[in-house]
């Protein structure tokens, strides 16, 4: 596995160094790097919430980069080298900011020299069509009639065959124990990149002939990603109707995926279990509409108290589960007293059974708090530990945050 990793690295380096001193690059195209790698930028901190999500999801099988509307525009618009550049910044740029350092830096580098393989090709498979275009030229600017189309398809296809293959034999070295079939990803991934060649293309077309509608198209990148991906994952994850946050099972699979992250990162991965405390009194008194209202106002204020990369489920009935990468039990600890200050200063407003209007106030949560790897090393071991915090607090008055095998916070 490792000479296989170690090798793809030497080719794409080998590749960038070929280039390098033989490609000519205009002024023109550093322009126009400057402008793609603008719109990945833009394009990954408008989707990182999700990108988040379907990498982790996407544990043990390709990850589909929806990077490649940028990447297979600077196959069309870039000299090789500059497709190096652009394919780097976008990766550097996804692992301090989407995935906050928290992916194995050696698999972005490899997965970037596949990337740039795989540009690479294309860019060679377009340069064999117009093996008369001035270097200094874009290879868009080509393009014309059936055999411009012809030609875009099958750079399209190389792009994405070399990409997918290296990175599925990679899945496949380092999985053994897993059927090969389940490192190919589902099928819909090869029309999510289809569509990402067509949008790259039409992105190139734009820059060249009518820059200033550019944005435009930076728009629509963002429309259907977020606009078809976000719904198909809340749909994944079975998100709770009353509070819009996922489902205990959603949340369960995605723990396992965090834990398995962070033993191999070394990371802590800090775990809150909260409860509602004297919740029935609230459903007695106002009515199971208003007891509702006051899960959402406690929902919300959940998720205002953590991180962007922190999950927030409803374990059932009044009880929530906060996931918290890259935080230890002490980190845990804080984010619990920030939550359970905020839930205590709640005016929720709601109407009761009797059809009046009414403010619940004095809302109080009972936490219990762990971390991996000190708590626990599993995610059912981990759960248990701090459920039976939650337990303590409740046991010891309620209103408090109680760590597993460490007492009061």
């Amino acid at each position: 596995m490792l000479a296989y990793v170690v090798a793809v690295q030497v080719i794409a380096y080998a590749v960038l160094l070929a280039t390098a001193v033989t490609t000519p690059v205009s002024t023109r195209s550093w322009t126009w790097l400057g402008v793609l790698v603008v719109a990945s930028v833009i394009h990954l901190e408008a989707a990182q919430g999700i990108e988040r999500v379907r990498e982790l999801a996407a544990e043990g099988t390709p990850y589909t980069h929806l990077q490649s509307v940028w990447f297979f525009a600077g196959v069309l618009l870039l000299p090789v080298p500059l497709q190096a550049v652009l394919i780097g910044a976008s990766f550097a740029h996804e692992w301090l900011r989407v995935f906050r350092r928290r992916a194995v830096p050696h698999r972005k580098v490899f997965s970037a020299c596949t990337v740039l393989l795989a540009t690479a090709g294309a860019t060679l498979a377009l340069a064999a069509f117009y093996p008369g275009v001035d270097p200094g030229q874009p290879l868009v600017t080509a393009l014309d009639g059936p055999r411009g189309v012809v030609a875009l398809v099958l750079a399209g296809l190389i792009y994405r065959l070399v990409n997918y293959a290296l990175v599925v034999g990679a899945i496949i070295a380092t999985n053994p124990d897993e059927p090969a079939h389940r490192a190919l990803g589902p099928a819909s991934d090869q029309l999510l990149i289809a569509a990402a060649v067509g949008l790259g293309y039409a992105v190139t077309v734009v820059m060249v002939h009518q820059p200033w509608t550019a944005p435009l198209l930076l728009v629509t990148v963002l429309a259907l990603h977020l606009g078809l991906l976000l719904p198909q994952f809340r749909a994944a994850a079975r998100t709770d109707g009353k509070t819009g946050l996922v489902s205990a099972q959603w949340w369960h699979d995605q723990a396992a995926a965090e834990l398995e992250r962070a033993r191999r990162l070394g990371d802590p991965v800090g775990v809150l279990m909260l409860d509602l405390d004297r919740f029935k009194r609230i459903n007695d008194r106002f009515g199971h509409l208003a007891g509702d209202e006051v899960l959402r106002a406690v929902a919300e204020a959940v998720r205002r108290e953590v991180r962007g990369t922190d999950l927030v489920g409803r374990w059932g009935g009044e009880e929530f589960a906060v996931l918290l990468p890259g935080v230890d039990a002490t980190g845990a600890t804080r984010t619990a007293e920030r939550i359970r200050a905020a839930v205590s200063v709640l005016h929720v407003t709601a109407r009761d059974h009797t059809g009046q209007d009414v403010v619940i106030t004095g809302l109080s949560l009972s936490v219990g708090a762990g971390a991996f790897p000190t708590t626990a090393t599993t995610v059912t071991d981990l759960l248990l530990a701090v459920d039976a915090a939650l337990y303590e607090a409740k046991d010891h008055g309620r209103d408090q945050v109680r760590v597993a095998g460490a007492g009061t916070a």
